[in-house]
């Protein structure tokens, strides 16, 4: 070790120091300040929402679910690309519309790949859809609509039995109450987001499918609780045990103010600023003026003025 005074490199004069115990120092602080900062600011880590939980706590939330995606009114229905070739969430700047020109690239057949789908898979362990789903089938889509009509007037005083079952108050509703039902029973087997997401494969790692399935009433009504809604500016940093991405805080700050919060195309203008934001900083380096700014104001002198002082001397 150096004895104070002494000249080290460049001439600069060296200052004695523990290493080991500024070190246990820093540590020990940083320690205390996390675990302080944890406790105050530490998001919740809620389980991850399932149909099982939606279908066990609120049954007629999930059959309104399945019932919007077989009538077309779902939020995946109507959406557009990339899902289908609706227009509900297309979203253009003029003749700017890049979601138009992707198309679709994930198809998303609401009522088959959500509801009829997993219905059929089940026949083999309850013979008793096969009846039900074979008299949809055959309908016309003018007596499905009516179908449809009355059963979700019905499902508004809908009753559910001790064996789990939702009863309606009407025979106009067809085969929707035994479909409906069987779709409860599969979704309460914590099966269903798994049987959605089959696609012929042994190994499945596409789950955008099943991902899709709760979107509107379920994940809106939790994300309110969690005030995670867009009106909300709320923000979760931990899914599961993984750190989650801090910095979408960004485009949560641009959902709260004009034009994003008025614009119908809100999510490409936040987009197309987050990326104009992004290039900025990349090139940051070759830009004249902004890579000159620590040389007009040289906050790092400030800084490291013990430093440049010495050095003067």
């Amino acid at each position: 070790m150096r004895q104070p005074g002494a000249k080290g490199y460049g001439g600069i004069r060296m200052v004695e120091s523990d290493l080991l115990r500024e070190l246990a120092w820093a540590v020990g602080a940083m320690t205390v300040l996390l675990v302080v900062l944890a406790l105050v600011f530490s998001s919740p880590d809620p389980p991850t929402l399932t149909a099982r939980q939606v279908a066990t706590r609120h049954p007629v939330q999930l059959v309104r679910v399945a019932l919007r995606a077989l009538d077309g009114q779902g939020a995946i229905a109507s959406y557009g690309p990339p899902y289908n070739h609706g227009r509900a969430s297309l979203q253009r700047l003029g003749p700017f519309a890049p979601q138009a020109w992707a198309g679709v690239t994930i198809p998303v057949r609401a009522a088959q790949v959500f509801v009829l789908e997993p219905l059929r898979r089940m026949v083999p362990l309850d013979p008793g859809l096969a009846g039900p789903l074979n008299r949809f089938a055959a309908a016309s889509p003018a007596v499905r609509a009516a179908w449809e009509r009355a059963y979700g007037a019905a499902l508004g005083h809908a009753q559910l039995t001790r064996t789990g079952q939702l009863t309606v108050a009407t025979t106009a509703a067809g085969p929707l109450p035994a479909l409906m039902n069987g779709y409860l029973a599969l979704a309460r087997t914590g099966a269903l987001e798994s049987v959605i997401d089959l696609n012929g494969r042994v190994y499945q790692t596409d789950f955008t499918r099943a991902l899709l399935l709760l979107q509107g009433a379920p994940l809106q009504s939790v994300a309110k609780a969690q005030h995670l809604l867009g009106t909300q500016w709320g923000m979760m940093k931990e899914p599961g045990n993984y750190p989650g991405a801090v910095w979408l805080w960004l485009y949560t700050l641009l959902y709260q103010i004009p034009p994003y919060t008025t614009s119908a195309a809100g999510d490409l203008l936040v987009g197309l600023t987050v990326g104009a934001a992004t290039l900025v900083l990349l090139l940051v380096p070759w830009i004249p003026g902004i890579r000159d700014i620590p040389y007009i104001l040289p906050i790092y002198r400030r800084i490291w003025r013990r430093h440049y002082q010495e050095t003067e001397e």
